[in-house]
């Protein structure tokens, strides 16, 4: 009996492990009927993984945030500063591709660095610290350019195209680029001391600063890692664009953030594994896909997104309540 008992719980904690993953089955099942096949279509897929590259590639730097309790709401401006800051220096200054590049990421660690300090140092709360960097970063965009878009650079400095338009095997490099990224977030936080730090901030900072761990030092390190990865994010989403706009990271965030959250991150801190964060990134990425092939209107997605989030933060909230009653 107690044998019995034992199997069963194993099988259901199994299920709630890889519950996401079932999640994301029933939702492409679900589009490959209601678009009829066009949803599952090989052009398709590809076109997916070239939408969700960039948000996937900001959400493993998000990741490290939110698993030590923080948000960073200033990844949508990082990756408009990003596009404006490489396009203007490929264009205006005349400078090579991979100096716009490195010039723009340099800029995005910078970003990272203040939110960073903001929230160790001054001991902001992470929301308010970086909504004032967003808005902060999205003035000096539109400060920049005077609010006007910066195009052109696909003819003088043609490699850029190389993020987002070419292949391998039929497989965009930006899809390449964000499995990588995803790789290099789980070796992180699963075979590093830095990835264990991270957890044990996450779970108790006070403890982690009585056990010798820089907390501190750790919070600089997660915003600057969130901030380059939102930069690389926004190269990638310029190399598909085709042109900087003042507007494209606007409430790219938040798309971020339910990927993660969706994912099974908590946003408590302490919890939550890259591989859900694959699942969630491919759930917002299959949905987003899906309601434009079911001509579902703009606005209704901002609803359905809005509600995603939010039933994925209150189940969050839910698990926590119930797990700290337990103990």
């Amino acid at each position: 009996m107690k044998k019995e008992l034992s199997g069963r719980a194993d099988r259901i904690s199994v299920l709630r492990r890889n519950a996401i993953w079932l999640i994301l089955l029933a939702e492409v099942l679900f589009l490959t009927v209601a678009s009829k096949g066009t949803f599952i279509s090989a052009n398709n897929l590809v076109n997916i993984l070239r939408q969700i590259s960039y948000c996937g590639i900001a959400a493993v730097g998000m990741t490290f945030v939110i698993l030590t309790g923080g948000i960073d709401l200033s990844a949508g401006s990082v990756v408009t500063f990003v596009n404006m800051i490489c396009a203007y220096v490929m264009v205006n200054l005349g400078m090579g591709m991979g100096v716009a590049i490195l010039a723009a990421l340099l800029i995005a660690m910078i970003v990272g660095v203040l939110n960073g300090f903001m929230v160790s140092r001054v001991k902001m709360p992470a929301l308010i610290a970086t909504f004032a960097t967003q808005i902060i970063v999205e003035g000096l965009a539109f400060l920049l350019t005077n609010g006007r878009p910066i195009s052109g650079f696909l003819q003088t400095h043609p490699g850029i195209n190389f993020f987002a338009r070419w292949t391998v095997a039929g497989v965009p490099i930006c899809a390449l680029i964000m499995v990588g990224c995803f790789l290099l977030g789980w070796f992180i936080l699963n075979r590093t001391y830095f990835g264990r730090f991270v957890y044990a901030i996450g779970g108790n900072e006070d403890a982690s600063r009585l056990s010798g761990i820089s907390v501190n030092g750790m919070k600089y390190l997660v915003y600057i890692l969130s901030a380059l990865f939102a930069g690389l994010a926004g190269i990638v989403l310029l190399s598909r664009s085709g042109s900087a706009q003042t507007t494209v990271g606007k409430g790219f965030e938040f798309d971020v953030i339910t990927c993660v959250v969706l994912g099974g991150v908590s946003v408590k801190g302490g919890v939550g594994r890259i591989s859900g964060v694959i699942a969630g990134t491919f759930i917002i990425g299959a949905l987003t896909n899906g309601m434009i092939l079911l001509n579902i209107s703009e606005y209704a997605q901002m609803v359905i997104k809005g509600l995603v989030l939010a039933v994925a933060v209150g189940l969050d909230c839910i698990s926590a309540s119930k797990t700290s009653k337990i103990r």
